[in-house]
């Protein structure tokens, strides 16, 4: 059957019947919801997401007498997805929960692409990625780079953290006190510390203060005992190393903001072993590597893969020292993995 061509005038009707369509299912939802509540809901006011659960999120309460309660809310079916650290206006009904209304602009986003490889958001106007890792589990610079790459991507500021300091005196894990360097003198802000013993402790929490930060790294790192030694009231689930694998077991389901007594706030986001960076381009990537800035633009052919083609001016600054042949290798195994457009 040969496909019917529509007028212009066809296409704005049934554009517009299906606008009246959806609007009249809104309104049919939102006084369902209504109803459901008993239809006694109170004025509207500003909160923020704390914690996700499906289509349920709490709630922290920014006004009035409550303000610093938490309620379980429902999202109206009309908003997007909502994840930790949303500032959103809610309205509160006579059973200590309430209804999500409305979805505050977002100053930063943080993706990550999921399963299917689809961009799934992670945490919102976050201003600082605190990157943690350590010598067990075996540590890898491209993972670390990575998450790099993402921080330069979401405009945040990157602060990396080394823990369980105290295991880099075996000679194993030599080598990476040298990876903290290295990232110093690109000028990334690096801290290098142990939970267990709370050595360098009190400069992570001044580190921390005044900014919303987000906690990344592979299982088992030590995300959740940081965070226990900085708030105990926290009481986070600490997973130790599998000892068939030695990688870490999940411990974090799902994202949780807490707050710092002296200020400033943290994310606590799943665990994860790898973050994939399928949604950027080859120039985002480039962009990602700050070292390379300074030479981008300047290799002899516009197409310069980078590879060896004679005169990059990238190659040239890994023979000078320039660029540490440690992290071309990083940036040449994450352009790899890239899905071509």
């Amino acid at each position: 059957m040969a496909k019917r061509n529509l007028t212009r005038r066809q296409k704005w009707r049934i554009e517009k019947i299906q606008e009246e369509r959806s609007a009249r299912a809104n309104r049919r939802g939102e006084r369902a919801e209504e109803t459901l509540l008993g239809g006694d809901l109170g004025p509207e006011q500003e909160g923020l997401v704390i914690a996700h659960f499906g289509v349920q999120v709490d709630v922290e309460v920014l006004e009035g007498e409550d303000r610093g309660q938490v309620r379980r809310c429902h999202r109206r079916a009309n908003l997007p997805a909502l994840v930790t650290g949303d500032r959103v206006v809610w309205r509160a009904d006579n059973q200590q929960s309430g209804v999500i209304v409305a979805l505050q602009p977002r100053r930063t986003e943080l993706y990550r692409p999921d399963h299917r490889g689809q961009l799934k958001p992670v945490a919102a106007n976050v201003d600082r990625l605190v990157i943690v890792f350590a010598p067990l589990p075996q540590p890898h610079r491209n993972l670390i780079d990575r998450y790099l790459v993402a921080a330069e991507q979401a405009g945040l500021e990157p602060l990396l953290v080394l823990n369980k300091a105290d295991l880099l005196a075996q000679p194993e894990h030599a080598q990476i006190r040298g990876w903290l360097d290295d990232y110093a003198a690109l000028g990334y802000r690096t801290l290098c510390l142990s939970a267990d013993s709370g050595n360098g402790l009190d400069q992570l929490r001044e580190e921390l203060r005044g900014h919303v930060n987000v906690f990344v790294g592979q299982s088992g790192v030590g995300k959740s005992s940081l965070i226990n030694a900085l708030l105990p009231d926290a009481d986070l689930r600490v997973g130790a190393l599998s000892e068939m694998t030695g990688k870490g077991t999940h411990t974090t389901t799902t994202a949780r903001l807490f707050h710092f007594p002296a200020g400033g706030d943290l994310i606590d986001s799943p665990g994860i072993r790898e973050f994939g960076l399928t949604h950027i381009s080859h120039a985002d990537l480039l962009e990602g590597f700050i070292e390379f800035r300074p030479f981008l633009g300047h290799c002899r052919f516009r197409d310069c893969q980078h590879v060896h083609e004679p005169g990059c001016a990238l190659l040239d600054a890994v023979a000078s020292g320039a660029i540490s042949a440690g992290r071309m290798e990083s940036y040449r195994h994450i352009r790899g993995s890239l899905t071509e457009d």
